[in-house]
């Protein structure tokens, strides 16, 4: 099985003389980043060929889960 090489982030600091990106740019970013790893750990633990690989996923799972709801919360706090 072959895998992609990870994509570098994208820089955040703006090229000269451009405005930086916005927080809620950020946020959405990020959002759209943990749905991936999310719906591909659902994935895996809807797939798992033993109870030990499932219950794994299902940490990635939940992981992911408190990442969004952290990111939520910042976001709130910052009044994004």
């Amino acid at each position: 099985m072959s895998h992609a090489a990870p994509q570098p982030a994208r820089d955040t600091v703006a090229p000269s003389g451009a405005e930086p990106e916005s927080a809620d740019v950020l946020f959405h970013r990020l959002n759209n980043l943990l749905g991936v790893v999310l719906v591909n750990a659902e994935l895996l633990e809807a797939k798992a060929p033993d109870a030990a690989s499932q219950a794994r996923a299902g940490q990635v799972v939940a992981s992911v889960l408190d990442a969004l709801a952290t990111a939520r919360a910042l976001r709130a706090r910052i009044g994004s």
